[in-house]
């Protein structure tokens, strides 16, 4: 999908799961592959790139095992709650409600995109996510387009 057919998509219906900075990024197109199979260390930097304007902090960790298969993402809300995501081919779910945490008996919903799953989590990254689309859509229309 194109970056204008993205923000068509993102604009038609306002649907929440678009991405509204200059940062839209295809995870399919812009992914490495390692045997066909997708490397989610690098993925967890996109996706970590992809959202950091609209929550208090976002990391790789670095002191769990992220492999080729499995990356593991610390995220505070605005509200100030921590989270430890982890990302594989299923999508993102939480392992864990604290930083470098990983509950083995936490049974979470997978999310497809991240902004689906902080949409759950996060009244506040809603509302900046909501106005830095406001804010994109202001500067496309000031610049004629």
């Amino acid at each position: 999908m194109t970056r204008l057919n993205l923000l068509n998509k993102c604009t038609d219906g306002m649907e929440v799961d678009c991405p509204p900075e200059d940062s839209i990024v295809s995870f399919d197109e812009d992914c490495v592959e390692l045997g066909g199979v997708k490397d989610m260390r690098l993925e967890a930097e996109a996706v970590v790139n992809d959202v950091l304007f609209a929550v208090a902090e976002m990391h790789v960790s670095q002191s769990l095992n992220n492999a080729s298969d499995v990356a593991y993402i610390n995220v505070e809300t605005r509200e100030g709650n921590r989270y430890c995501l982890e990302l594989t081919e299923a999508g993102l779910r939480v392992v864990g409600y604290a930083f470098d945490q990983v509950d083995e008996d936490l049974s979470t919903q997978y999310h497809e995109t991240v902004y689906s799953l902080l949409d759950t989590l996060s009244p506040r990254y809603r509302e900046a996510f909501g106005n830095a689309l406001l804010q994109r859509l202001e500067r496309l229309k000031q610049n004629g387009q």
